[in-house]
């Protein structure tokens, strides 16, 4: 089989292990606090700041080991990495649901973290093998997966855990981990484009660190996924409470699992034709424009008075969110090597996981002195910022290559040298 059809098979044996990857970790969001809550008989404020710690907890060893991976994938291949990944979370999920205690809950999520970057880890593996030039629509239909298991992830978990119970949908849940991991075992061949005849095909570590330094838009864009993640994750552990304070306990879990779901549906709807827009209008445009829009539907979620009007705006979260994703990971694959994309890409995913942990953490302080609805109000200024500083940044860029190309133009010679 020739390069491209190997590449084919590979998106498409992805998706489908990101979209059970993606399903099986969402399953359990709804009902986090509300699993917590059956350990005693907890205050309110107890039960947020242990939500936000215990989801938060997985991301911190992840953000540890998200580089090293993409290190040792740039070198032997991704293909063994992401097979551990996968078996390695579902043992984790699946021993959740034996658990009797926050304390045994909160160690499992740390020791998961190790196993965390499955998903990021598979994009920097269709990645290198996509060339730039569509680099927007091939990640936006990998994003299709991971947003496909997001959207049924919630819902289904909702369902499970009315039905069955909370420790059952855990363990429910590691059936389809470990799916994913027999499909990549069995189906994935890993192949990548050469490196560009002006590109090295080896670089230490101190290069790959000046080689995000010396271009500051790629360094804001990884920093800037750290703050997207810390809005995007703020609300989530207490997002069932907040549904509890809108529509009382009828149906909680259920009704948490569409509130968690719509705003994949919005992402469903959009990511792939951000991707396309993007690779037409330029990554860094779309990407700045997304921010700011995120920012703008944000707002209004701390107004809300009830839960369909927090479903609303949850969709239209999710449709200015869906394209950030593979945009930047759009963004990165034009700007790094191919050589250094695994490792570029693993400096991504640990200021993600950052966010993932200060979001959630920062998100169940804040509604514990101030109320779920603050929440809204300053990760809509988190998000604001964030496109601010992006639109700053390209903004020196361009004018920065636009004063250089009037220096050469002016002295012909200097670009002879």
């Amino acid at each position: 089989m020739d390069h491209e059809g190997l590449a084919k098979r590979n998106l498409a044996i992805m998706w489908f292990a990101n979209f059970f990857i993606a399903g099986s970790m969402t399953m359990v969001m709804p009902f986090l606090s509300l699993y917590i809550e059956t350990f005693g008989d907890f205050s309110n404020e107890y039960v947020t700041t242990w939500a936000g710690w215990t989801f938060a907890i997985t991301f911190v060893t992840a953000i540890i080991f998200s580089p090293i991976w993409g290190r040792i994938g740039d070198k032997f291949g991704r293909k063994p990495i992401l097979v551990a990944m996968a078996f390695g979370l579902a043992i984790s999920v699946f021993t959740m649901g034996f658990v009797n205690s926050v304390f045994q809950l909160f160690i499992l999520r740390l020791l998961m973290g190790i196993f965390a970057g499955f998903i990021s880890t598979s994009q920097a593996l269709i990645s290198t093998q996509t060339p730039k030039k569509i680099s927007g629509r091939i990640l936006g239909t990998l994003q299709t997966g991971t947003v496909t298991g997001t959207l049924m992830g919630p819902l289904l978990g909702g369902v499970l855990a009315d039905w069955i119970g909370f420790a059952q949908a855990f363990q429910f849940t590691a059936v389809a981990l470990f799916i994913a991991a027999i499909l990549v075992l069995i189906g994935v061949k890993e192949v990548r484009l050469p490196a560009e005849k002006e590109e090295k095909e080896h670089y230490s570590k101190k290069e790959v660190i000046q080689h995000i330094v010396r271009h500051p838009m790629l360094l804001m864009v990884l920093i800037i996924s750290m703050f997207v993640q810390i809005a995007h994750f703020s609300i989530q552990p207490i997002l069932a409470l907040y549904v509890a304070e809108l529509n009382g306990p009828a149906n909680l879990a259920l009704i948490s699992g569409i509130a968690f779901s719509i705003t994949g549906l919005g992402n469903l709807i959009m990511t792939r034709r951000w991707g396309i827009i993007a690779d037409k209008v330029g990554y860094d445009k779309i990407l700045i424009l997304l921010v700011i829009l995120a920012a703008v539907v944000y707002f209004p979620g701390g107004m809300v008075t009830e839960v369909w009007q927090l479903v609303i705006l949850r969709f239209l979260l999710g449709v200015t969110l869906g394209g950030i994703i593979p945009i930047r990971m759009a963004y990165i694959r034009q700007e790094a090597p191919i050589a250094i994309q695994g490792e570029v890409l693993g400096y991504n995913t640990s200021l993600r996981f950052l966010g993932n942990v200060i979001g959630p953490v920062m998100g169940g302080i804040v509604a514990g002195f101030y109320g779920i609805s603050s929440v809204f109000y300053i990760t809509s200024a988190l998000l604001l910022a964030s496109g601010i500083a992006l639109f700053i940044t390209k903004w020196k860029e361009t004018t920065t290559t636009q004063a250089d190309q009037t220096v050469i133009s002016k002295d012909p010679a200097k670009s002879s040298n």
